[in-house]
């Protein structure tokens, strides 16, 4: 009984963590891998590095993406960061 008393702060702050730190991390990978599976040709996405690019072909690792009417290049899927909405 005694060791359970010593134990308990521990396995409460264990639950406090996990559901203030892990849990709502692992539902933001969750989005944000369900968002690059869903994007498409003629989507428009912010990479890491703060570009904006249109997608041209999705790949099983890559995107095909037009920075602009001359330049496509390659960039990898985990380089998105966000699908990018037209602020009107």
């Amino acid at each position: 009984m005694e060791i359970l008393s010593q134990l308990l702060p521990f396995i409460f702050l264990i639950g406090i963590m996990y559901f203030i730190i892990i849990r709502p991390q692992q539902q933001q990978a969750k989005k944000h891998k369900e968002m690059l599976e869903a994007l498409t040709k003629g989507d428009k996405i912010v990479t890491n590095g703060g570009l904006i690019a249109v997608v041209k072909k999705v790949e099983d690792t890559f995107y095909s993406v037009k920075l602009n009417d001359d330049v496509v290049v390659k960039l990898d899927k985990e380089a998105v960061s966000r699908k990018y909405e037209d602020e009107a």
